[in-house]
Parts: structure tokens; sequence; C-alpha cells
């Protein structure tokens, strides 16, 4: 069961929709909540990064100010998160403003928790909202926790697709989809194989399909169907999976066959983070 939930905050429009979501499982698992803001001196070093001599005075005072304000909306954002977490009568510990390399604090955070929680718009850079940045990519990559990524609305989920090809990632991210349970076990899931078009192919689908049900099966999930898709394009059918009316939520390792094995956690796992209309459980 999911216990412990780490959620990242920032001013961006998905965060409140993070938070709620965090609750909404804490609640159903009597889980407790982190909430974590960021001040990133290396972004904002970057951004006032004097040209000369005579320039690197008005960069330091720059560099103070940026850092100064994103202090302040960083607590800013730790104490609206403590507020509505308290009003829901939610627990939650450790709420703070993390200072330093980025990446490092989040991966060390995320040893200690099950499940992090964020918006698909994230940015981590208060000071320039509209500034993107590859952290969820990085973090993808060798965080110890899931992670499950919201958009623009509150997720009721009730149909879980899972992608599963039988190659270690998509291996893991269903186990720790079955043990987390973050949505319940009372879900109708699809496991999902795209497979080549041999019949050795269709039987070897087959084989898989049966295999993860029945894990899922056997961690007490109600209703488990599977279903074998015909395609040379398995990175384009998984994306379908995440556009359509035919799942709440898709469950996917972060690197797995057929294209997800390339850039920092696949091209096709960042096409799948951009392009998505549901949430994301990923793990790698």
């Amino acid at each position: 069961m999911t216990q412990r939930i780490l959620v990242v905050l920032d001013p961006d429009s998905d965060t409140p929709i993070a938070t709620e979501t965090a609750i909404d499982i804490a609640k159903r698992t009597d889980g407790e909540l982190t909430g974590l803001a960021f001040v990133d001196k290396d972004s904002i070093g970057q951004e006032a990064t004097g040209g000369g001599i005579g320039s690197m005075y008005y960069a330091e005072k720059l560099r103070e100010r940026l850092t100064e304000e994103t202090r302040q909306r960083a607590n800013e954002l730790i104490a609206q998160f403590t507020e509505r977490v308290e009003a829901e009568g939610v627990r939650h510990t450790g709420d703070r403003v993390g200072e330093g390399e980025l990446v490092k604090s989040l991966l060390d955070e995320m040893r200690t928790h099950d499940l992090l929680v964020t918006g698909r718009e994230s940015h981590f850079y208060y000071a320039e909202p509209e500034k993107r940045t590859h952290t969820l990519g990085k973090v993808l990559q060798e965080a110890a926790a899931a992670t499950l990524i919201v958009g623009q609305t509150r997720p009721a989920v009730s149909r879980v697709a899972v992608a599963y090809d039988g190659s270690a990632p998509s291996a893991r991210a269903l186990q720790k989809f079955a043990h987390l349970a973050p949505f319940g076990t009372d879900l109708a899931v699809e496991i999902v194989h795209v497979r080549g078009s041999s019949e050795a192919d269709r039987l070897a689908s087959e084989r898989l399909r049966a295999d993860a049900a029945a894990y899922l099966t056997a961690h007490g999930f109600e209703t488990v169907t599977t279903t074998g898709i015909e395609s040379t394009h398995a990175s384009d059918r998984i994306l379908e999976l995440a556009q359509g009316d035919r799942a709440d939520l898709v469950v996917s390792g972060a690197y797995a066959k057929s294209g997800f094995r390339k850039m920092i956690f696949g091209s096709s796992a960042t096409r799948l983070l951009e392009e998505a209309t549901v949430p994301l459980f990923l793990y790698h």
C-alpha cells in the first residue's frame, strides 16, 4: 500500500491537482504526505550570469534577488500545501523548501517515499515558471519510488491500461503498481501487449498477458482483462492508450522494448509524457 507520498510543489496550474490527487490517495491508503518546494540555485545562477568584470557585480545582485524571490514563493507554496492537507485531516510530515542541486535533492527524498505525485507541467523554477527543464526525465531514470504524473484535471480512476511487454522495466512497473495500489484494487485493469504478426508472436503474447493477469489477480485486483495488439509501432499504440477514452490511467515502464531506450528515459516515454491526456504511473 502507498504509505508515504511526496508532492512536488511549484507555481504551475497542475500543482493543485497533484496535491488533491495525493490527498485522495492518502485517504484511501491511510498514508501521509510530504510537500517539497525547491530553490533551484543552479538555474538561478545560469539566469543571472554576467558577461564581464563590470557586470559581475550586477549579476550577483540579480542572483541574490532571484534567490530571495524564489525562496519566498517556495515558502508560500509550502504554507498553502500545509493548510490544504490539514483541512482535509491528512497526516503530513517533513514539508520543506529544498535548496541545492535539484535532481540529487529530489532523488534523495524519493528514497524514503513510495510515490512521487507531480504535475505534467512542473517547471521547478519559480523565478521564471515558463522555463521548462528535463528534471522529471532525469528523475524517472534513477528514482527509487514510482512517479504519478497528473494533468489539469483531478483523476477519477476506474479503468487502468498497463503497457506490458515482458521486459524488466515493464514488469517492475506492473509490480510497483500492484504493491502500492494507489487507487485501490476495485478497478477494471487491461493489460496491453503490442506484438508482432506471426503465430509465435501471438502465442508468446498470450503467455505474457496471462502471467501478468495472474499476478494482478493474486494481488487482489478484481477485474483484469488482456489485449494483444498486432503492430510494428509499439510506442504509437501505447500513446493511443494515453490519449483516448480507453483508460483513466496508463501504467508503463520508463524504459521498455520497441523504442523506449533512447534519450534520457526513452524518446517514446518522452512523447508519452508530453502528449498523454490521462495520468501516467511510471517506473523504471
